[in-house]
């Protein structure tokens, strides 16, 4: 257990000082630059804070995970992956890329999972910064993970490669940089198709999952090329630069949603549902089972 327990030290802290320059540098860049929203101090802010709140978190909620991956590793598993091995690290950097895709995917179609993940997209703007604006709702994200060690993956790899994922992620939350050469397009995911995964416009609504290789939204039909620049931000924007808002507003309103429900069914799909599910006309039939009158057409 304490080799486990030193092995997770979390490269993504080790960066932190990095990750604060780069902010910097950017600040600067976009100063001088009219053709990108840049900087706005409360946004900052705020993706600061609910970065340090996400950390804390996670911190607490990888120390009872790795128990978890740990009984799993030691006494369910039915081998163990050699740690010293390159096929152990180049299988664990495909398998948890996979896993970050299909996550991602959920986390845009279930609501009750979107409600954590809306925290990462209700910045109007697109930075480094923006990168830091994590959920403090984490349970998903670390369940995703438990496959790994019971395919016997030390659970200490696992972290560091989602950390080492997560450092990738920080290059593509920019609007500093364009379309890079075609092969890096085809393969990996840059800032190019990242910011059509920021996108509140229908055309790039749900594209673009993946984390680090963008193979997998091509393979499975949601890969979207950037055509325009995109409009970053919910659908609805939010208004506010308030951290607790910004964290729990979507729960609050799924709340009020399944406390209106009519139906049972009703109230799961408001949970499990995608994000803006409404029941359906023919949900909505009275209790006696006739459908409820149309309203009139009127004339423009």
């Amino acid at each position: 257990m304490e080799q486990i327990l030193d092995r997770l030290h979390d490269p993504a802290v080790y960066a932190l000082p990095a990750i604060a320059l780069l902010i910097i540098v950017e600040m600067i860049a976009t100063y001088f630059d009219d053709d990108t929203k840049g900087y706005d101090r409360r946004d900052l802010r705020a993706n600061v804070l609910t970065g340090i709140g996400a950390l804390v978190v996670s911190t607490l909620m990888r120390t009872a995970a790795l128990a978890l991956y740990t009984v799993a590793y030691v006494y369910v598993a039915p081998w163990h992956l050699d740690p010293g091995a390159w096929y152990t690290w180049v299988f664990l950097f495909f398998a948890v890329d996979i896993l970050l895709y299909w996550y991602h995917r959920m986390a845009h179609r279930v609501r009750l999972m979107w409600a954590g993940h809306q925290v990462h997209h209700s910045s109007e703007y697109l930075n480094i910064s923006v990168a830091l604006r994590r959920k403090w709702a984490q349970w998903f994200e670390k369940i995703i993970w438990l496959p790994l060690p019971l395919l016997g993956v030390p659970p200490w790899m696992v972290f560091t490669m989602h950390s080492l994922h997560l450092l990738y992620g920080l290059f593509v939350h920019t609007e500093k940089v364009g379309k890079l050469p075609r092969p890096i397009e085809f393969f990996f995911v840059t800032p190019s198709h990242h910011r059509v995964h920021h996108g509140s416009d229908p055309e790039y609504l749900d594209k673009n999952y993946s984390s680090t290789l963008i193979i997998w939204d091509r393979m499975f039909g949601t890969f979207q090329p950037e055509i325009r620049r995109p409009v970053y931000g919910l659908t609805t924007q939010i208004g506010t630069h308030s951290i607790w808002r910004i964290q729990v507003h979507e729960f609050a309103a799924m709340i009020r949603d399944v406390r209106g429900a009519r139906t049972f069914r009703h109230r799961l799909g408001y949970i499990f549902g995608p994000p803006g599910w409404q029941p359906s006309d023919r949900d909505e039939a009275t209790t006696d089972g006739s459908l409820p009158t149309p309203a009139p057409v009127v004339a423009s």
